[in-house]
């Protein structure tokens, strides 16, 4: 059985970490496939959204598979601790919107990969947390990077500093997820942010993301030509001329992503 399922469902590939039995911790081949499998998503103009999950219900993920690095020196460590960054970054990477859909809580390595994704629905009664220091290291897959931009420096440094774990509807409430939904309802409001976007122009989509996530660390004037350059491109394409034949028509839009 494979440590990494991958389903095309229409215009939407569902990625599922499938170690169930291991919380669904990062092994160092899980990683290499999620690199490979993300880098082919990201090519692969059917594609219009990604899903990641994880298999059971005991967690999303725990993160890197410490049993595998046991008795590992640390000059030895670095083709893993290269494998599960570059995962994740591949993953960050992926031009199309991405949603992590948390079917448990979220440690490590796994709230670094979460936090990779464009959206994160978490569910009832989980938690998360970057708790590496209590482990004699630091978080090492992003997560002191991307944490601080979603939640602000404060509030990322309590998590990190003090390898803290925190309840779902914390998490929550200082926006690192964007809904929390009893476990039964997880898929479904999966669906319904897939439903959103497929009412929205690909190409649209695509840019405006590229705009938000260039423009976060430069300054605002030159956000504000970043934002003009991914808004062109979408002025001069066919889904937007689509987009205006249908709204005077009174009709739904065909976007076709061009």
């Amino acid at each position: 059985m494979s440590d990494l399922v991958v389903e095309k469902k229409g215009t939407t590939t569902w990625i599922t970490i499938n170690r169930p039995d291991a919380r669904n911790a990062l092994s160092r081949d899980l990683n290499l496939a999620l690199s490979e499998i993300a880098t082919d998503i990201d090519r692969d103009e059917t594609v219009r959204a990604v899903v990641i999950t994880g298999a059971g219900d005991k967690a999303f993920c725990a993160g890197a598979d410490l049993k595998e690095r046991k008795g590992i020196p640390a000059s030895e460590s670095g083709p893993y601790i290269n494998a599960i960054s570059s995962a994740i970054n591949d993953v960050g990477a992926i031009r199309k919107p991405t949603i992590c859909a948390m079917n448990g809580s979220a440690y490590g390595g796994g709230l670094e990969l979460a936090m990779a994704c464009d959206f994160r629905i978490g569910v009832e009664g989980s938690e998360v947390g970057l708790t590496e220091v209590r482990l004699g290291i630091m978080p090492g897959a992003g997560g002191t990077q991307r944490l601080p931009r979603i939640v602000g420096e404060s509030r990322a440094k309590e998590m990190i500093m003090l390898g803290r774990r925190i309840p779902i509807a914390r998490a929550l409430e200082i926006g690192l997820v964007n809904s929390v939904v009893p476990r039964g309802q997880l898929h479904a409001a999966v669906e319904g942010i897939l439903t959103e976007l497929a009412g929205c122009a690909p190409l649209s989509v695509i840019h405006a993301k590229s705009a938000v996530e260039r423009g976060a660390s430069v300054s605002l004037e030159q956000g504000l030509e970043i934002e003009r350059q991914c808004y062109d491109v979408t002025l001069y394409s066919a889904d937007r001329d689509e987009g205006l034949a249908a709204f005077a028509a009174g009709r739904p839009p065909v976007y076709q992503g061009h």
